[in-house]
């Protein structure tokens, strides 16, 4: 039996009106694209090369006490001096893994850009006698020879600003709360409140190993340690954070300063959008030049 040949249905064509119509609706959706404002930053990536990369020589090393682990390397600017002081404390999560090294960085940056630099090495997690309170100690040893006329005749004391990178920035905003000497304290990403960071087990819980256990264990030791807990009057406290910081969440550095405005203390937050937890430190990084600008502004 023979079936009669299907015919194709015949299509028809769209009316020239709106033919323009859909034409003119697709050209919108591609300039649209294309001229889209950008974003208000641009995301860095947070990096640890930092980390890994071999720093400019020290000028000289200097020793505040007899563990191998108490010395400072010094950097210094071009000129005779008296030079305005960075005393930098190095992170790590207070652990012996990470050393001064790394930091030597950020430190050879401000001394050629003028500041003195003290980069502070200490007992950590790990080292005999390092851990609450010997790694604060170590702190304060090196802190007071910079003070004393035994550290040389190169550094102003009277514009000298305290300052430190995670741990670093923690053992920073303590030597503020401790020593009335301490005028001037900038913390980047700094591990600003122990029984916060105990309660997020930062670093596979860095901060317990620190202080020798928990708040239910040694509660006197984050009554003493954590810079939340203490009152910082005496100084003007500059806390940088990057938004994007997974090592040690923003939310830290911000809740700090609203307790610390709250309580009438000097304190400034500088927020940065899109921002890691290593480029804060790196001279290379594109948000350097606000972390210089914030050195030179607690220094002039």
């Amino acid at each position: 039996m023979n079936f009669p040949r299907r015919q194709k249905p015949k299509k028809t064509p769209l009316p020239p009106l709106l033919r323009v119509v859909l034409l003119v609706a697709a050209m919108r959706a591609v300039l649209k694209v294309l001229v889209a404002p950008m974003p208000l930053y641009t995301p860095h990536v947070s990096t640890e090369s930092v980390l890994t990369s071999k720093p400019p020589a020290a000028d000289r090393r200097l020793t505040y006490g007899p563990d191998p682990n108490q010395f400072v390397d010094v950097r210094l600017p071009a000129g005779a001096g008296p030079h305005p002081v960075v005393f930098f404390i190095h992170g790590g999560y207070w652990r012996a893994k990470y050393d001064l090294e790394h930091a030597g960085h950020l430190c050879a940056a401000l001394a050629r850009a003028g500041i003195a630099t003290w980069n502070v090495e200490y007992r950590r997690v790990g080292n005999p006698g390092g851990g609450w309170p010997g790694t604060f100690e170590d702190v304060r040893g090196a802190w007071r020879l910079l003070n004393s006329a035994e550290s040389g005749h190169e550094f102003d004391r009277r514009r000298i600003c305290a300052a430190g990178h995670s741990a670093g920035g923690h053992l920073a905003l303590c030597l503020a709360a401790f020593e009335e000497s301490v005028s001037r304290v900038l913390s980047l990403a700094g591990v600003l409140d122990l029984l916060r960071a105990w309660e997020l087990h930062l670093s596979n819980d860095a901060a317990s190993e620190f202080l020798g256990g928990s708040p239910e264990q040694v509660p006197g030791h984050y009554r003493e340690a954590s810079p939340a807990a203490k009152a910082i009057p005496n100084a003007v406290q500059k806390i940088v954070h990057g938004t994007a910081d997974e090592s040690v969440p923003w939310e830290i550095g911000r809740n700090y300063i609203e307790a610390k405005t709250k309580a009438g203390e000097r304190a400034e937050f500088i927020s940065l959008p899109g921002t890691g937890h290593f480029e804060i430190i790196d001279p290379e990084s594109e948000v350097w030049p606000r972390i210089e600008a914030e050195f030179r502004a607690l220094l002039h």
